[in-house]
């Protein structure tokens, strides 16, 4: 079996997707026997409507014989990965799915920097915001899996990425399986979790496809135009190819060649642990995680954006038709956890003189000098925070008297700021009924309370206006563009649904990726309280007929 697996997963991670077949005949009444649930890291709206015109393989087939939103909404203000993957199969905002950010500050906590991330456990001895212990205890509600385990605990649930943070949120604590691409070593797990045969052969693959070079994809026609340098601080971007030496993990990981990986890992798995294959019906989750490092590291209006989408299209491709070739009876549901925007440098090349970097003065370490200055409160740090928006934090040794001074002359200085669109406080959003009706009509407050938790979430919110890019500089750690703000461009994404048979529509109105876990639990006839979850279940069927009656 491993060396058929080892066979399947060179052919799938380095060959083109094989075209698309007739669309298949009525699906049966019966639920699907695999949930495959697929998240593309930072595959925003605009740029899945961007090159809708060229798919030719698995997205072709999701928009031309699925069921089409292409305008969901990762509600929430803050619009980073954790949160957004934490959504996706919870069928909860970040207010309760408590993922408020990637990270997050805990002043009570014992580590001297007191960030916590969002997929550690902080208790585990020896755990640093350096070098954490990957868990999935910060996350307060079960998902689809895991309501799947508890009805059936014969079901099967695997979850595989990129990212840990993607393969954590969507797996669930219950998850059998949950793996994530943790460096050059391969494919990595949980602390003490053994290494079966199915994934040490997938990391033996890896580690050859890693030492072989990669001269680079060839570039689209489509994307032709995209084709000129942009200078952006010390680095130009805006022409690459993704070529690789030998060896170079880094440049594996920002690039096409990542997510085909993961893919492969998938179809490896599937095939290896007989899913979708027995009584029950199975659910692996799926994090594609190069969109997201391609979009920080080159921007999204590049040649290395455009061929990203085009490889993504025919991996998605080559993988559905490795599903169908075995038989499999699924469901594809395939969204993203936030949306991206392209760096300020190629912006105002292309029509768009008004956008900007953040200020510096806005960074965390700048606001503190500058409020002990206006107050004249000494202290090391008076703010704590980590970037030019998001939650801020007031110091916990901090007198009341002090620390209404410091709020009162930190919100004076915010709201002046010409860069500033508002500053909340957390009074104001824990006042703030939760968000309902149309999210594309949802106000900046309301944003901002879908993902407030009174116990993790900061004493101010700093929200920027439209184009400014929170990079204060042209590049930190090799990003020149990023994610994170509450407006469209970050919360819009496609949520997709195929299943052999389902008849193709389209609804262009606005709804969340909160919707996709009772969408898919009425597919397969699991009942979820409405009182425990924020989404509601889409009916994928057109004309007459609910699935949503299931």
């Amino acid at each position: 079996m491993l060396k058929n697996v080892a066979a399947a997963l060179l052919l799938a991670a380095s060959l083109p997707a094989m075209a698309q077949g007739p669309v298949q005949p009525a699906a049966p009444a019966t639920p699907p026997k695999l949930i495959v649930a697929i998240s593309v890291d930072q595959f925003s709206a605009d740029l899945f409507s961007e090159y809708r015109q060229y798919y030719t393989g698995g997205l072709r087939r999701l928009t031309e014989q699925g069921v089409v939103f292409p305008r969901g909404y990762q509600g929430h203000a803050a619009t980073e990965t954790c949160p957004g993957h934490s959504t996706i199969l919870t069928g909860s905002r970040p207010a309760r799915t408590g993922i408020i950010a990637n990270s997050w500050f805990d002043l009570n906590a014992a580590r001297a920097d007191k960030l916590v991330y969002c997929a550690e456990d902080e208790t585990q001895p020896g755990s640093s915001s350096a070098d954490y212990q990957a868990s999935p205890v910060h996350l307060r509600v079960p998902t689809l899996g895991g309501r799947m385990k508890a009805a059936n605990p014969a079901t099967r649930v695997v979850s595989v990425a990129g990212k840990d943070r993607a393969a954590i949120m969507m797996g669930g604590p219950t998850a059998d399986q949950v793996w994530w691409l943790g460096g050059p070593q391969g494919y990595v797990s949980y602390k003490g979790v053994a290494t079966p045969p199915l994934v040490a052969k997938v990391n033996e693959v890896f580690a050859q496809r890693l030492a072989q070079p990669n001269p680079g994809f060839e570039l689209p026609p489509q994307c032709a135009a995209k084709d000129f340098p942009v200078k952006a601080g010390n680095m130009t971007v805006g022409t690459g190819r993704f070529a690789r030496e030998a060896g170079d993990y880094k440049s594996f990981r920002v690039s096409p060649e990542q997510d085909a990986m993961t893919l492969a890992f998938a179809a490896a798995a599937i095939e290896t642990m007989a899913l979708g294959r027995q009584a029950q019906t199975d659910i692996i989750s799926i994090g594609l995680s190069a969109t997201d490092y391609i979009g920080h590291a080159y921007g999204t209006e590049g040649t290395e954006s455009c061929i990203q989408v085009d490889r993504l299209d025919r991996e998605l491709g080559a993988f559905f038709d490795r599903l169908d070739k075995d038989g499999l009876d699924y469901v594809v549901m395939l969204t993203a956890d936030h949306g991206g925007h392209d760096l300020p440098e190629r912006h105002r090349l292309n029509a768009m003189p008004m956008e900007q970097r953040v200020d510096k003065a806005l960074t965390p370490k700048a606001l503190s000098a500058a409020i002990a200055e206006k107050t004249g409160i000494s202290g090391e740090r008076l703010i704590w925070g980590d970037g030019p928006a998001g939650d801020l934090y007031f110091d916990k040794s901090l007198t009341a008297a002090q620390r209404a001074k410091v709020e009162a002359a930190t919100l004076a200085l915010l709201r002046a700021h010409p860069q500033v669109q508002t500053v909340f406080t957390r009074a104001e959003i824990a006042a703030t009924p939760s968000p309902s009706g149309p999210p594309e009509s949802w106000s900046l407050i309301e944003e901002a309370r879908a993902s407030f938790d009174p116990q993790r979430s900061g004493d101010l919110l700093l929200l920027l206006k439209p184009r400014v890019m929170s990079i204060p500089e042209a590049a930190v750690m090799g990003y020149v563009a990023t994610h994170g703000s509450p407006w469209d461009t970050d919360r819009r994404v496609p949520i997709l649904f195929w299943r052999k048979g389902l008849a193709h529509f389209e609804q262009p109105l606005g709804v969340e990726t909160a919707d996709i876990l009772p969408t898919l639990a009425a597919l397969i006839g699991l009942s979820v309280p409405k009182d425990q979850i924020d989404g509601r279940c889409l009916d994928l069927i057109a004309g007459d007929g609910d699935s949503c009656a299931n």
